[in-house]
């Protein structure tokens, strides 16, 4: 029970952690590309109007106030020219009038022309060629110069800040699965030993009752067999079966919550404990006026417990035959589909019930129905954790007149 608490709360902790990282990060890498872009618009700004190519502004945009600050500052003049930056000019004929491939050395002239003419060919008056951005400009009608801003540093200076805001988050997450493994333990313990005793009181009251209920049964027989049976005496074996069945429940509920609860799986045949299990509530149905039917495919098995099938399919059946309208029908039937599918229908006359709502514990629509019926509102919710147990599902939905269980295992 406890690691199971702890594993819940160290899940939600740290998708709560990883949400929050990936927002900061994020956001921090967000903001330094769009600060880094600014910076390139501002600076190509500047080497056009120093060139006097045009009508550029220099520095920041029109009508800005330079920035110099934490959060990014205004190229100046040493900026332009340190910018790994060259031009080409071009006459309006296309033939070439000159290169200045200013402090670049990696770059010849005659790649220089050719990212020129690449630039001139593309037909925009901007754009990006690798790591390097140009704008073409047009001093003059009969002349055409493309300016070339070489982004590489930038482009390597995002790359490793995001790569060491990769790894600083990914250091920041370990810490705090740690952190939160150890915090998770001493904040769930508490809780878990509060919920640990109780389903241990369950458990303890379970057994405990078992004696002087199997006491009252017994003495209620003897009363019947030597003063002959009455109304009382059916009474308290009715009441003495209704609390054997709530109580079986309960500890079945009780075990299955446990950790350590799982089944012993074999290789079972379903079809045959389907079929033991109708049989032995024909006899119950028809007392009661129902129509009993059943259409078992054969060899349909599944990986189960043996037991815990029996006790499903007697919860099931018995949940139909307590439920269904009078003169009404009980349907089961078994396939083999993609997984093993068992469906059981009860016609109804009130569909007041909601079927998602069926498996709560202590769920019971119609309290006074229940009195005469004998249920709890406790069955289901063994049944629904016996099938969680085996991997399955259990469903319940309104058919027409009827109320349907469908059942599939694995």
């Amino acid at each position: 029970m406890i690691r199971t608490l702890q594993r819940k709360f160290t899940v939600t902790a740290m998708i709560a952690v990883t949400v929050l990282l990936v927002l900061l990060l994020g956001g921090i890498n967000l903001f330094n590309a769009i600060s880094v872009s600014r910076e390139s618009d501002e600076l190509m700004d500047l080497l056009c109007a120093r060139e006097d190519f045009g009508p550029a502004p220099m520095g920041p945009s029109f009508g800005e106030e330079p920035r110099d600050g934490v959060f990014g500052r205004s190229p100046d003049e040493d900026d332009r020219r340190s910018a790994l930056s060259f031009t080409v000019r071009f006459d309006g004929e296309g033939t070439l009038l000159g290169v200045d491939l200013g402090n670049l050395s990696s770059l010849t002239e005659a790649e220089a022309e050719a990212l020129g003419r690449q630039a001139l060919e593309g037909g925009q008056t901007e754009g990006r060629l690798d790591a390097r951005r140009y704008r073409i400009v047009t001093p003059a009608p009969d002349h055409r110069t493309v300016v070339f801003l070489d982004l590489s540093r930038q482009r390597h200076e995002l790359l490793r800040i995001g790569a060491f805001s990769a790894l600083g988050g990914l250091a920041a997450w370990c810490a705090m699965l740690v952190l939160v493994r150890f915090l998770g333990k001493l904040a769930i313990r508490p809780v878990a030993e509060n919920v640990q005793r109780q389903r241990q009181f369950v458990t303890d009251a379970g057994h405990e009752l078992k004696t002087p209920l199997a006491i009252i049964q017994a003495n209620a027989e003897a009363l019947e067999l030597t003063a002959g049976e009455s109304k009382y005496s059916r009474n308290i074996r009715a009441q003495v079966a209704r609390l054997t069945d709530l109580t079986r429940n309960l500890l079945t509920l009780a075990r299955f919550d446990e950790d350590g609860a799982a089944p012993s799986l074999t290789e079972l045949d379903l079809s045959s404990l389907a079929a033991e299990g109708v049989e032995s509530f024909r006899a119950p149905a028809e007392q009661k006026g129902l129509r009993l039917t059943a259409d078992i495919a054969q060899n349909v098995t599944v990986l189960a417990d043996r037991e815990q099938m029996k006790q499903l399919l007697s919860i099931l059946l018995d949940n139909a035959v307590k439920y269904c309208a009078p003169d009404g029908e009980i349907a089961l039937t078994l396939r083999r589909e993609d997984r093993a599918t068992l469906r059981l229908s009860n016609t109804v006359t009130d569909q007041s019930a909601d079927p998602a709502r069926l498996f709560d514990r202590f769920y019971r629509p119609d309290a006074s129905r229940s009195r005469e019926t004998g249920g709890y509102g406790i069955g289901l919710s063994a049944a629904q954790a016996i099938v969680r147990l085996h991997k399955g599902s259990l469903e319940a939905a309104y058919e027409g007149d009827a109320m349907v269980f469908t059942l599939r295992l694995p």
